[in-house]
């Protein structure tokens, strides 16, 4: 290489200034658009706060939420790239179920047991550590009449409920059981493929202890 190809540094001329990218701005331009659910909910809430969903006011609410999205730089909810909308409907129906259920079996616990009710505080450590399943779950789990969510332990994926007439062991694990139930529903319509893979690790595996108790 000749000397009036290199700079001062014993760097390159004759390969042209160096080509400047940027990961991290495309890195926040997919983030911010991943964040279309959001989106999505905040334009319909719009069109709710306005009885009305015409085309004018939707668009309107989409304008407005984006930029809420864009100036508001609220830490980001990652999305799974993926939606099984029958599983979806699954969750929906079955959440409808236990809240029915619920509702019917608290009304008569506290008509025929009143103060006599033992409650327990129950942790369910879940398998998921994705902020947005475990989120879901807690939810889920807090709008069943019956249990109540009081804490989270973030590093663990521990949600700590407090429960309604769960009085013993055999009450307890099977409390933890149908919230973990309730998880995976969630994981099967929105989860990432890693926690669905983990849930079809959990239901491969036999449990031999919840034979012996069913």
């Amino acid at each position: 290489m000749s000397a009036d190809q290199t700079g001062p540094s014993g760097q390159d001329r004759s390969a042209g200034p160096a080509t400047q990218t940027s990961p991290d701005n495309s890195d926040n331009q997919r983030s911010f658009w991943s964040q279309w659910p959001i989106l999505l909910g905040l334009t319909l809430t719009w069109g709710a706060l306005w009885q009305d969903f015409s085309p004018g006011v939707l668009l309107a609410g989409v304008l407005f939420s984006t930029l809420i999205l864009w100036f508001y730089r609220l830490p980001r909810v990652n999305f799974a790239d993926r939606f099984n909308p029958w599983h979806a409907l699954v969750f929906t129906v079955r959440f409808l179920w236990h809240v029915v259920t619920a509702s019917i079996s608290v009304a008569w616990d506290a008509i025929t047991k009143g103060p006599r009710i033992v409650n327990s505080v129950v942790a369910v450590p879940l398998r998921s550590h994705d902020d947005l399943i475990v989120t879901l779950t807690g939810h889920a789990l807090a709008l069943v009449p019956g249990s109540l969510v009081i804490d989270v332990d973030r590093p663990s994926s521990t949600l700590f409920l407090h429960c309604l007439n769960v009085g013993n062991a055999e009450a307890v694990e099977y409390f933890r059981q149908q919230a973990l139930r309730t998880e995976a529903a969630i994981i099967r319509a929105i989860g990432s493929r890693a926690d669905l893979e983990l849930v079809r690790r959990d239901v491969a595996v036999p449990d031999p202890e919840g034979s012996e108790r069913a």
